[in-house]
């Protein structure tokens, strides 16, 4: 028990110690870290550089900053001198450019200018093919029948091309022989000797109240009858051999020998090379049309309604024959035309009609209902 005692004694004592020295330890560590903060929060001043020194610094700054200097000089230098090269290519190559745009646009401009002419001409030689109804489809299949029909039974004939040389020149000898017969090789549906007639016309003009030369000409004297039917019949090119209508404007109905689907109006005047005044030429016209029943008909046509057909103007410096196809779409049957002048060539007392001939075809089946226009 007493061993005990003491033991426990000699640990109280030994821990007392032990307090001791680490509060002291604890005072010196401290010491220590003031020490040292207040060295870093006070450092020593820096030793100040020497003259020489200082001298040596500035003038290898100095040098470095010359050489800078110079190196930039020079950069710009070559830069200018490559933005000058480069603009002087640029502009060579614009002008190149556009030298050779405007060669192109030039050498285009000159094919389009050619390709209109010939398209004019290709234009003006289909108007005619057109008018003069050549190649047609039914001509070119009757052409195709008579060629199989001069070949003979035998289906192994070879093809002779003196019988096909043959058979063309007797269409074009026929073709001929049309247009010599009435001067534009198409049926005229108005002709006054297969039934056409006039019918109703504007003002007619009389002559013989003016005398003067015009009194002396075939239609201008009096009592000669009906004189509008001239322009229904051949008028062989004689001046004078017109039906003359008062004033510049005007109009002629005409009723056509049957009902057409009508294709085209053939407007002619007196020859400019025998003509006394070309003045009474009409101008600008209007062709309408319509189908105008009769009583026999079932349904009677209680409708007619007149339509335009075409509108053309009659150029002096052309043929004293011309043709007008019809531009209106969807053209029904008529059997009824109309031409209105609106001007004439420049004479203000009267306006001289020659000759109208209107075609077109049948219809494959009558048709009485007049077309919408």
């Amino acid at each position: 028990m007493i061993k005990i005692l003491k033991w426990g004694q000699e640990v109280q004592n030994n821990s007392a110690e032990a307090g001791l020295l680490l509060e002291e330890l604890q005072v010196k560590f401290a010491t220590v870290i003031n020490k040292e903060a207040w060295r870093w929060a006070h450092p020593a001043p820096l030793a100040q550089p020497d003259d020489a020194a200082l001298a040596g610094y500035t003038a290898r700054v100095n040098d470095v900053e010359a050489s800078l200097a110079r190196a930039f000089g020079a950069l710009k230098v070559q830069l200018e001198a490559v933005d000058r090269k480069i603009d002087g290519e640029v502009g060579a190559a614009r002008g190149e450019l556009a030298a050779l745009l405007e060669e192109k646009r030039l050498a285009i401009e000159g094919q389009l200018n050619l390709l209109d002419a010939r398209t004019d001409e290709l234009n003006d030689a289909l108007g005619g093919l057109r008018r003069m109804e050549f190649l047609r489809k039914d001509q070119f299949e009757a052409f195709l029948d008579e060629f199989k029909e001069s070949l003979g039974s035998n289906s192994g004939t070879e093809v002779d091309l003196d019988q096909v040389r043959a058979l063309a020149r007797e269409i074009v000898m026929r073709e001929i022989e049309k247009h010599a017969a009435d001067g534009v090789g198409r049926v005229d549906y108005a002709v006054g000797s297969a039934g056409g007639r006039v019918v109703r016309y504007s003002e007619a003009y009389d002559a013989g109240k003016r005398g003067g030369l015009l009194s002396a000409l075939p239609f201008g004297g009096g009592d000669n009858g009906d004189q509008s039917q001239k322009i229904l019949q051949p008028s062989f090119g004689e001046p004078g051999q017109c039906f003359p209508l008062k004033g510049s404007s005007g109009f002629v109905e005409i009723q056509l020998r049957k009902g057409i689907i009508p294709e085209a109006i053939t407007l002619e005047h007196v020859s400019k090379d025998v003509a006394y005044d070309m003045s009474t030429a009409p101008k600008d016209c209007r062709l309408s049309g319509w189908y105008q029943g009769t009583h026999t008909e079932t349904p009677p046509n209680h409708a007619a309604e007149m339509y335009a057909l075409t509108e053309f103007t009659y150029d002096l410096a052309k043929n004293n024959i011309q043709t007008f196809d019809i531009t209106a779409p969807d053209v029904g049957v008529v059997n009824m035309v109309r031409l209105d002048f609106t001007s004439n060539h420049g004479s203000s007392a009267l306006t001289c009609i020659y000759r109208i001939r209107v075609h077109g075809h049948e219809p494959v089946t009558p048709v009485i209902a007049s077309p919408l226009p």
